[in-house]
């Protein structure tokens, strides 16, 4: 099963989802580390904790970078995933409020370039949406939804070119998620052509404070 885990909640706050979490590794794609809206100004206990746990459990860590829809400083972006590095040894990054736009791509192209470079491993691009067709091609995952179960059974559509990709190369974060029909979500994402997802049953302003039921059994 491949599932993205963007669980923004403080471990102390909520020890028994990082605990599931930490059990189920193994079932991930990739577990995103977001102490502070990125990595914030210094290295925090808990969550170098739970880093590493998750580490030893053989998941796969994502630092979470704001881009800012592409107006974020590239130096900044790439400064930020470093932190992650430094004192959460991820694995890669999760980038967040990614542009969709076909003229903000050579940009991203080479931002993704650079923390390659910096050893960056995979590389996730979050624009929420599908994005014009090159970024599939710059990162290793795209998410190309994010919003909430009603929109996602009466709204989604699919654009032809993604069917020239693996569905490898796609993501779906759905909230809002009965949880009875989490599976039921997990599915979808895999009809629609992706074959990574994230269905939570937690609403905004933060619907990532909750485990996915898929993956913990019940949350907590």
């Amino acid at each position: 099963m491949s599932l993205l885990i963007p669980l923004y909640v403080h471990p102390a706050e909520d020890p028994g989802s990082w605990h599931r979490l930490i059990a189920a590794a193994d079932r991930t794609y990739a577990v995103v580390v977001n102490p502070a809206d990125g990595p914030g100004t210094a290295a925090d206990p808990a969550f170098v904790s739970a880093a590493g746990a998750l580490r030893g459990a053989g998941a796969r860590l994502l630092g979470y970078v704001d881009t800012d829809y592409g107006t974020r400083p590239a130096a900044d972006v790439i400064a930020d995933a470093a932190r992650h590095q430094e004192w959460y040894a991820t694995d890669g990054c999760f980038l967040d409020r990614v542009s969709t736009a076909a003229d903000a791509l050579p940009a991203y192209r080479r931002l993704v370039r650079a923390l390659r470079r910096q050893g960056a491993s995979p590389v996730v691009l979050n624009p929420g949406a599908h994005p014009a067709p090159g970024y599939a091609r710059i990162a290793d995952l795209v998410v190309t939804f994010e919003g909430p179960w009603s929109t996602y059974v009466s709204a989604f559509s699919r654009p032809d070119w993604t069917t020239r990709h693996s569905p490898d190369r796609f993501c779906h974060l759905v909230y809002g998620v009965p949880e009875a029909l989490a599976p039921l979500a997990v599915r979808t994402a895999h009809e629609r052509g992706a074959a990574v997802s994230g269905p939570v049953t937690g609403e905004p302003p933060n619907p990532w404070a909750r485990l996915t039921p898929v993956l913990a059994g019940a949350e907590g």
